[in-house]
């Protein structure tokens, strides 16, 4: 499978990855700093150390893989029509309650900002669709619940929009 991302997202993982690679030297230094303290089993410095390292390790790894493997998108969209990077007013009936996300890639999904990714079920259910209208979020097979599109803000895709860590 490959991550629709856009141009933007894969810089910035570019971005972090030149970054971690650099990092990577000094934690590999600090890894061997710290194993000269003596019993492995006891030091406790060398096991954050070579977490640490391990750490940025992987996270290397997952950015080269997603680099890699990414498909570029744009973010074109109709005016009227909910795309990537709009901020939707949404109204819920069932708890006749109001809230304004926005649709993002799957790497800036960040739900406690509101950033909802593309692929997750509410933001499938957004995309494509214009304000006024009622669609249904399907959770899972046995789970839906209606939302109606209030309002839509055309976004565009914004640098500042952080990937997430992890």
């Amino acid at each position: 499978m490959h991550d629709e991302l856009t141009a933007i997202d894969i810089e910035q993982m570019k971005k972090e990855l030149a970054e971690r690679k650099i990092r990577a030297a000094e934690l590999r230094e600090e890894v061997q700093r710290t194993r000269e303290y003596g019993d492995l089993s006891e030091n406790a410095e060398y096991k954050c150390a070579k977490q640490a390292f391990n750490a940025n390790r992987s996270r290397i790894r997952y950015l080269e893989n997603m680099i890699k493997t990414a498909v570029v998108i744009t973010v074109d969209s109709a005016e009227d029509e909910v795309g990537l990077f709009d901020r939707v007013v949404v109204y819920y009936p069932e708890d006749d309650e109001t809230e304004t996300v926005r649709i993002v890639t799957t790497l800036r999904n960040d739900v406690f900002t509101n950033n909802i990714s593309k692929e997750s079920p509410f933001g499938k259910a957004l995309l494509g669709h214009k304000a006024g209208e009622a669609v249904i979020v399907r959770v899972n097979e046995k789970k839906s619940y209606p939302v109606v599109i209030k309002s839509i803000e055309k976004g565009e895709d914004d640098p500042n929009l952080k990937i997430s860590s992890y």
